[in-house]
């Protein structure tokens, strides 16, 4: 399975998640096997600006099957879905932390995330 975070930075498992998926800079895309994982690959977004569908098509294009992330529009999150690949928001803190949270089935969420930004009011 592989698994893309939103990333503030490009330091891999040690990046903290983006809280804001669609302001991402890099994204860390993180190989499971089992209940373990066996690699972690940086990726720098290819664009500044994107448009509705360009997120979710360069996670697919890159492997992604699972999304971990803060925050993100409700119109993203049915692109995700429309393309097969499962969303997980509310999710924060370092990346290797979430992941190896997901794994085990203990990952905690911040079920408040919407009422903290300005998740899905913005325009393209």
């Amino acid at each position: 399975m592989r698994i893309a975070i939103p990333s503030k930075d490009n330091k891999g498992l040690e990046s903290e998640v983006s809280e804001h998926f669609g302001r991402a800079k890099y994204f860390t895309f993180v190989d499971i096997e089992g209940n373990e994982i066996k690699g972690a690959k940086v990726v720098e977004v290819p664009f500044d600006e994107h448009q509705p569908g360009d997120l979710p098509n360069f996670i697919k294009e890159h492997g992604g099957q699972v999304v971990l992330a803060y925050g993100m529009g409700h119109r993203a999150v049915q692109y995700f879905n429309s393309l097969g690949i499962e969303v997980v928001t509310g999710a924060y803190g370092r990346v290797k932390d979430i992941v190896e949270a997901f794994i085990h089935q203990v990952l905690e969420v911040d079920e408040n995330w919407r009422e903290k930004g300005d998740f899905g009011k913005h325009e393209h």
